[in-house]
C-alpha cells in the first residue's frame, strides 16, 4: 500500500499549488468585486428566504430552499468543522485559521454565484427529471462543446463524494473516545464492526433517495450545530482568561507563520501556512469545488438568485462560525501544543480537558451524526454525477459503490484519506470555477433583475 499512498500524496501536494490557489481564491475574489459584494448587501434577505418567507409549493424543484441548504451543509458541516480544523491547527499553528475565514469569505461569493447557476441552467436527466449541478451548468450554460468539461468534473465528483475520510475519523473517535477507554482492544476487527454499522444506518438512507436525505438532514444538522456551539461556549467560558490571547494568536500568527511545520513554498513559510488553510478551508465550505450547487440545483424555485443567497450562507455558518469554535475549543485548552494526537482526536482531547467525564461524549454525539449526516449527501452527489455519465437508469449503482467503500474508510490511514479528497477536490475545482468565471455575467444579468423585483414588487 506505501508505494500508492506515497503516490496519492505527491499528487495532492503538486494539484494544489499556486494555480489552483489563484483559481480559487483569486476567482472568488475576481466574482466578489464583480458582484460588488452583493451576497454581503442581501445577507438579511438571504435569511428571509432561508426562513420559508418565499416558499412556493408550486415552483419547479424537489426539496425546499432550508432543505438544500441543510443537505448540502450535512455535507460540509462535518468532519471537516472537527477535524479537519484540528488537522490545520496540528499542521499550520493558529495562523491556519485566519486563511481558513479568507477561504470562507471568498467562497460566500463564490457560492452565490455557482448555486445561481445551478438554477438559471438546470438540465433534465434521462428520465426527464430537473437537475441542477456544474456538470449541467457547464452543458446548459456554455453548450455542448463544453461537455468533455462536465464529464470530467463528474468522474472526479464520484471520486470526491467517497466517504472515507469522515468513516475514518468518525472510527477514530470512537476508537479513542469510547472503546480504548473502557478497556476494548481496538483491532482491524473493531474497525471492521464499525464500517459494517455505519453501512447498515447509511443503507437505510441513502438507497430512499433526496427526499429522504433531505428530511433527515433538515431534522439532524440544526440541532447538532446548536449542541456543539453551546459545548465550545462552555468550553470558552471556563477558559475565558486566554480566549483574547489566543484569539489574537490567530491574526498575528498568521504573518509569522511561527508554528508550521510544512515545508516552505516559493521559499516561504506564510505561504505554506496560507495554502494549508484555504486547502482545509475548501474542506471545511466546499466553495467552488462544485458540491453545494448539485444540492441547491434541486431546491424548489424559479428564482436563481434566491437560492444563490440561501447558498451563500453556507461558507458563513460552516467556516465562519463552526470552524472558528472549534479552533478556539483546541487553541484555549493547549491541547495543540501539549500532545501529538491529530484530527478528531485532537479536539477530543480539548472537549475531554474542558469538561472532565462528559466533554469526550458529548462531542462523540457530534460527531456521530454531522459525520452521518455527511455521508448522506456525499452519495447523493455521487448519484448524480454518475447518472449524468452514463443515465438515471444506473445512478442506484453508484450507492453500492459508495457503502462498499465505507469499509475501506475505516481500516485506512488519515494521511491518505485527506489526501485522496484534497486530489479530488482540486480537480473538480478546476471546470466549476472555469465555468462559473465565464457565465458570471449572466448571473449579474440576472441578480439586476431579482433585485428590481424586490424593489418593486407590484410592477
Amino acid at each position: 500500500m506505501k508505494p500508492i499512498e506515497d503516490s496519492i500524496a505527491f499528487f495532492a501536494s503538486f494539484i494544489w499549488g499556486y494555480p489552483l490557489l489563484l483559481l480559487l481564491i483569486g476567482g472568488g475574489i475576481y466574482l466578489l468585486i464583480f458582484s460588488r459584494f452583493l451576497p454581503f448587501r442581501y445577507f438579511g434577505h438571504a435569511i428571509q428566504v432561508l426562513r420559508g418567507k418565499y416558499d412556493d409549493p408550486n415552483d419547479p424543484g424537489q426539496i425546499s430552499h432550508f432543505q438544500a441548504l441543510t443537505t448540502a451543509l450535512s455535507a460540509t458541516v462535518g468532519m471537516g468543522n472537527i477535524s479537519g480544523v484540528a488537522v490545520a491547527i496540528a499542521m499550520g499553528g493558529p495562523g491556519a485559521i485566519f486563511w481558513m475565514w479568507i477561504s470562507a469569505f471568498v467562497g460566500m461569493s463564490t457560492k452565490f454565484f455557482t448555486s445561481s447557476l445551478a438554477i438559471m441552467f438546470r438540465g433534465k436527466d434521462s428520465n426527464g427529471v430537473l437537475q441542477g449541478g456544474p456538470m449541467y451548468f457547464i452543458t446548459e450554460g456554455l453548450g455542448n462543446k463544453w461537455k468533455p468539461l462536465a464529464l470530467f468534473f463528474s468522474l472526479c465528483a464520484m471520486i470526491g463524494a467517497l466517504p472515507v475520510f469522515n468513516v475514518n475519523q468518525l472510527t477514530q473517535a470512537l476508537n479513542d473516545i469510547l472503546l480504548k477507554p473502557n478497556g476494548v482492544e481496538v483491532t482491524n476487527y473493531t474497525n471492521l464492526g464499525i464500517g459494517f454499522f455505519l453501512v447498515a444506518i447509511t443503507s437505510v438512507v441513502v438507497l430512499g433517495g433526496l427526499k429522504r436525505i433531505g428530511k433527515v438532514t433538515a431534522r439532524l444538522v440544526p440541532s447538532m450545530v446548536i449542541l456543539y456551539f453551546i459545548l465550545v461556549v462552555i468550553i470558552l467560558i471556563v477558559n475565558i482568561e486566554v480566549v483574547p490571547k489566543y484569539f489574537l494568536m490567530i491574526f498575528t500568527d498568521a504573518f509569522s507563520a511561527d508554528f508550521i511545520k510544512e515545508e516552505s513554498v516559493m521559499g516561504g513559510v506564510v505561504g505554506a501556512l496560507i495554502i494549508l488553510g484555504i486547502k482545509r478551508g475548501a474542506f471545511s465550505n466546499e466553495a467552488g469545488v462544485g458540491t453545494a450547487p448539485m444540492a441547491h440545483g434541486a431546491a424548489k424555485t424559479d428564482e436563481p438568485v434566491r437560492e444563490g443567497l440561501v447558498a451563500m450562507l453556507g461558507p458563513f455558518i460552516d467556516t465562519i462560525i463552526v470552524c472558528t469554535l472549534t479552533a478556539l475549543a483546541i487553541l484555549v485548552t493547549g491541547v495543540w501544543q501539549t500532545t501529538d494526537t491529530n484530527g478528531v482526536s485532537l479536539t477530543a482531547t480539548a472537549f475531554g480537558n474542558a469538561m472532565p467525564g462528559i466533554g469526550k461524549y458529548l462531542l462523540m454525539i457530534c460527531v456521530a451524526v454531522f459525520s452521518i449526516s455527511s455521508l448522506f449527501s456525499y452519495s447523493y452527489y455521487g448519484t448524480k454525477s454518475l447518472s449524468f455519465l452514463v443515465g438515471s437508469r444506473y445512478k442506484h449503482l453508484y450507492n453500492y459503490f459508495f457503502i462498499s467503500s465505507i469499509m475501506i474508510g475505516a481500516t485506512a490511514s488519515l494521511d491518505t484519506m485527506i489526501n485522496l479528497i484534497d486530489s479530488a477536490f482540486a480537480l473538480m475545482a478546476i471546470p466549476t470555477m472555469l465555468a462559473t468565471i465565464i457565465l458570471a455575467p449572466k448571473v449579474m444579468k440576472e441578480a439586476k433583475v431579482y433585485i428590481e423585483k424586490l424593489k418593486n414588487p407590484r410592477d
